[in-house]
């Protein structure tokens, strides 16, 4: 069964750093472009960033640009979001998402595998 599972969300205070994780499992992700997307309480999914299936090309909300990088590990299967100096407008669900292609952009909610999310708070 092919599965994507994130981890690493939780509580911060504004200007901290969490950094999210995406495992794959049944699948390798070297040949995927991944995304990761978020939600926050009565908003629509938004692209946050995304990465290539080389890595060499990647992209971020203007919202994020700066603050947050999308990186991958190909030897662990992994794929990374850190997320500095979080703010409280990041509070949200973060969900990875995987589709079998060089690069697909980040607003594009048509990626092929998606995980459960995991819940990022930034509050004081």
């Amino acid at each position: 069964q092919l599965q994507l599972v994130e981890s690493g969300g939780g509580l911060v205070q504004p200007g901290g750093s969490l950094r999210l994780s995406c495992a794959a499992s049944g699948f390798t992700l070297d040949d995927y472009a991944i995304a990761w997307f978020r939600q926050a309480a009565g908003k629509e999914r938004e692209g946050v960033s995304c990465i290539s299936s080389s890595g060499g090309a990647t992209d971020y909300v203007d919202s994020v640009t700066g603050r947050f990088t999308i990186s991958r590990d190909y030897a662990k299967n992994m794929v990374y979001l850190q997320m500095n100096n979080l703010q409280v407008e990041d509070t949200a669900i973060y969900y990875c998402a995987a589709d079998a292609v060089t690069y697909k952009a980040c607003y594009s909610k048509e990626y092929h595998y998606w995980g459960q999310g995991a819940r990022v708070v930034v509050s004081s």
